[in-house]
């Protein structure tokens, strides 16, 4: 890499094909021989897998201030602990979800004042910000159609109503900021793959 680490995050609704695209991306950094550093939101650390666990358990439906605490106290833990060391250590660090999710889940899935979440996410974050955000755009209702095909267990987000998924979809659709790409997810895996791919070369400076 030409700089010290590359902060690269997958964002997207329910369905959308991150963690199919995680997984495509961290073998393709280890074949060109990148160090890579792979995280999930929630989760990561001890803490941020408590978190995770009350987050998305059906037996703790905790109200949307408690969800977004849940969510900024591990992402906290997260960058201090794992995301801040390995870009120090010159790593590309690939994030399945980072503050975007915070927007569309907090904001305007849940409906919490957007300026007091960006305030509470700065000061979790410390500032740090992805060089590269990539959005997976996917069809309405396709997301939910992959997700009962491949038999996955849902949980108490996935569970929301349809009103709820409409308006975290739409907040990922009109998302623009500086590193912020769309990428068309209703295509194959394997293209969805070869773009992302292309676009974390072109920030992170490797070949």
């Amino acid at each position: 890499m030409s700089r010290a680490g590359c902060f690269v995050v997958l964002e997207g609704p329910e369905g959308a094909g991150k963690s199919t695209l995680a997984a495509a991306l961290l073998a393709r950094a280890r074949e060109s021989g990148v160090p890579v550093t792979p995280v999930r939101e929630p989760g990561g650390t001890p803490a941020g897998e408590a978190a995770r666990r009350i987050l998305l358990d059906h037996a703790h439906p905790v109200g949307p201030e408690a969800e977004l605490f849940l969510v900024l106290a591990a992402r906290a833990e997260l960058v201090r602990h794992v995301i801040r060391p390995a870009l120090a250590a010159g790593h590309l660090v690939l994030a399945d979800r980072f503050d975007l999710s915070t927007h569309a889940y907090q904001v305007a899935g849940r409906g919490l004042p957007a300026d007091t979440v960006h305030a509470a996410n700065a000061l979790a974050t410390g500032g740090l910000a992805p060089d590269l955000t990539l959005v997976l755009d996917v069809a309405p209702g396709l997301g939910r159609a992959r997700q009962e095909a491949s038999g996955k267990a849902t949980d108490r987000l996935d569970d929301e109503d349809p009103a709820f998924h409409t308006r975290v979809a739409g907040a990922y659709l009109a998302a623009e900021a500086r590193g912020v790409r769309h990428l068309d997810a209703n295509r194959s895996p394997a293209e969805v793959a070869n773009d992302a791919w292309d676009a974390i070369r072109q920030v992170g400076g490797f070949a």
